[in-house]
């Protein structure tokens, strides 16, 4: 009788062993997919803001490409509204065209580049002329030739300036 308690009592803990790895084994694929689906999400969401960075690179490339274009434009504008006149009311139409060619270049995240006054960076200002002026801190910007423009950090044209000491 024994012996039959005991046939039962084995057969009653195979099964139990057969049910719990039926169980562990769907808990297993469910904990693989989990992380699966984990790391796939997370590949989803790098690629996302690579796909933005590259987007706003790309745009600013581009932007920065035409705008460039449309510099010299803007500089002869300048030099037409700083010319001496007689005639006020033409003198104020260019002051205006200057303004609003402006603003619509800025409108494309065009800054203009501080120079006067400012420090000298090799990034974005290109020395043109040295000189040596001890009423002047070191490596000081005197006098800008040409307007340097960037969008964001990128630099669009390089300011041409002197520089002094």
């Amino acid at each position: 009788m024994e012996e039959g308690n005991e046939l039962e009592k084995n057969e009653v803990q195979g099964d139990l062993e057969i049910e719990n790895e039926a169980v562990e084994t769907p808990k297993t694929e469910l904990e693989e997919l989990e992380d699966r689906y984990k790391r796939l999400y997370a590949e989803f969401e790098n690629f996302k803001k690579r796909s933005a960075k590259e987007r706003e690179n790309l745009y600013n490339l581009i932007t920065g490409e035409v705008l460039l274009v449309m510099l010299p434009i803007m500089d002869n504008l300048e030099k037409a509204a700083s010319a001496e006149t007689s005639d006020k009311g033409y003198q104020e139409g260019v002051n205006m065209v200057v303004k609003q060619y402006a603003t619509a270049l800025e409108k494309f995240g065009l800054k203009e580049i501080e120079t006067v006054g400012k420090r000298f960076d090799p990034e974005l200002h290109e020395a043109v002329s040295h000189i040596d002026d001890s009423s002047k801190g070191e490596q000081e910007i005197i006098e800008e030739y040409r307007k340097g423009y960037q969008i964001g950090n990128k630099v669009i044209r390089h300011a041409l300036v002197v520089v002094a000491n």
